[in-house]
């Protein structure tokens, strides 16, 4: 579970933007939709995770904060002792929304795909 409690305080502050980018980087990766937003690679890394915010629409139930989430992947060999394939990162962009509800701060994240 996603919980955004100080973006949700944070909002219609100047903080918000800093306040709901740094929440989103603390994040468990694991929770995010990484793994599906791959484009390039096999094999989200979660080490080096950035946000954006793009947008943020006030709901009449919750915040809906569009975001930019920048990331790396790599293309997985087999591991074997003889495979020849680098392990090189490679860099990865996806966009997500985050639903944040105004009462609980609970959030649910989606892919966008758009």
């Amino acid at each position: 579970m996603i919980q955004l409690s100080k973006a949700l305080n944070a909002w219609k502050s100047p903080e918000f933007d800093a306040v709901m980018k740094e929440e989103i980087e603390r994040l468990d990766a694991d929770l995010l939709p990484l793994q599906q937003g791959l484009t390039q690679s096999s094999y989200a890394k979660s080490d080096k995770l950035s946000a954006r915010i793009i947008s943020v629409a006030d709901e009449p139930d919750c915040l809906r904060v569009r975001a930019g989430l920048f990331y790396t992947g790599i293309i997985a060999g087999c591991s074997c002792a003889d495979d020849p394939t680098p392990v090189d990162e490679i860099n990865e962009y996806c966009e997500v929304c985050f639903d944040i509800d105004k009462k609980t701060a609970e959030a649910t994240v989606t892919l966008r795909r758009d």
